[in-house]
């Protein structure tokens, strides 16, 4: 009788997987949610490796741009295939590299987020399910246009509506504005950062109170400001005048400070820094994701942050900025080149007496982190 022992077993399975070829391993996968036909490849594996696929007879190289470039190879049935290392769960941005030319993969659908529209694969977090599609109450997600008195064109905006808004006529709602990064629009929160089904959760959960979300077009012409109040200056009043006064009147809203919040990502969050602790009587939390205004990222003007400066009175007159603040939040990936800054940021200004709720999260300055930083966030706003 033939005896193995647990690490020679191991080996033979190990020869075995080794062996199956890319479309015997397929069989043990699961299609992308974000796939354009459900049933084709990219394939997600157990280990969270990907199979891509694509049909290219005439190409000469062919490479996955995932952050990490991997080779494909050429079957004798003209399909170029390759299975990467596992990828970490959550959204990622891809490109196909056809003769070192970058196109998106016909396969996958494509998301406008790296200044261009790029294809996009969601590994699945097995750990978590607060974005997921669940059986409860759902909300609305519409899309508007209003006319800017800024850029004097018509712009589009997204606003979310939770369960319940069409049914109950009289009831009336706060506000929370999530703003998008740079290279982004205001698709960005709708699609990637599932603003929607992020709330639809919570609330079901009791974990966050009915809220309307207004997600705005970012991209504003800010001259050589950068990231200043000053270069601030169109978006401000681009929020303010423009697209608060539309929402507050095509929406039923609580139109007052106290249930008006302004957070967003990255550049979004640089915005929600500026126009929310410059306009404290506009909004009453503030919400900061994964900036680079406390650095970590090349500067323009070569200083270090100053919050002091950046907002006067922030350090020196805190205990002001607390009475108007009900929420003043911050968040980073752990392995984000921000967060030493950012914590730093945060340090000096709870020295100051300022009140700030900081958390960061595992992962880079990607989605994943976005995702959880809002779920934090909306679960702690208005409460």
């Amino acid at each position: 009788m033939m005896y193995f022992n647990k690490r020679s077993l191991l080996v033979v399975i190990i020869i075995l997987i080794v062996s199956f070829s890319h479309a015997q391993l397929v069989q043990f996968s699961e299609p992308a949610s974000t796939n354009i036909n459900q049933n084709q490849c990219p394939c997600i594996m157990p280990d969270n490796s990907v199979v891509f696929k694509i049909k290219a007879p005439n190409a000469r190289k062919i490479q996955i741009d995932l952050g990490k470039k991997y080779d494909m190879e050429k079957g004798a049935d003209d399909v170029w295939t390759v299975r990467t290392e596992p990828i970490e769960p959550g959204f990622h941005y891809y490109f196909l590299l056809i003769d070192d030319v970058p196109v998106a993969d016909p396969a996958s659908q494509s998301f406008f987020g790296t200044g261009k529209m790029t294809s996009g694969i969601d590994i699945p977090d097995k750990d978590l399910d607060f974005y997921s599609i669940k059986d409860v109450p759902h909300g609305a997600m519409s899309s508007r246009y209003y006319y800017s008195n800024v850029t004097e064109n018509w712009r589009r905006l997204y606003v979310y509506t939770p369960p319940g808004y069409d049914q109950n006529s009289e009831q009336k709602y706060p506000v929370v504005y999530l703003q998008h990064g740079g290279g982004e629009d205001e698709t960005g929160w709708v699609r990637q950062g599932k603003t929607d089904l992020i709330l639809d959760n919570l609330i079901a959960e009791s974990k966050a109170k009915p809220m309307i979300v207004v997600i705005a077009n970012g991209n504003v012409r800010s001259g050589m400001g950068g990231y200043s109040s000053q270069g601030m200056t169109s978006f401000t009043n681009e929020m303010i005048h423009n697209i608060i006064p539309f929402v507050d009147g095509n929406y039923r809203t609580l139109a007052d400070v106290k249930n008006r919040a302004i957070c967003g990502l990255s550049m979004g969050g640089g915005q929600s820094f500026y126009v929310g602790l410059e306009n404290p009587d506009v909004f009453s939390a503030v919400g900061i994701f994964s900036s680079g205004i406390f650095g970590g990222i090349r500067n323009p003007s070569g200083s270090t942050f100053d919050a002091e400066k950046e907002i006067p009175g922030l350090l020196t007159r805190s205990d002001e900025f607390n009475q108007k603040l009900a929420l003043f939040y911050i968040s980073c990936g752990e392995a984000d080149m921000r967060i030493e800054h950012t914590k730093r940021a945060v340090e000096t200004m709870k020295e100051s007496g300022l009140k700030v709720e900081f958390n960061s999260f595992p992962g880079d300055h990607e989605w994943q982190v976005w995702r959880k930083s809002f779920h934090d966030f909306a679960s702690r706003v208005f409460q």
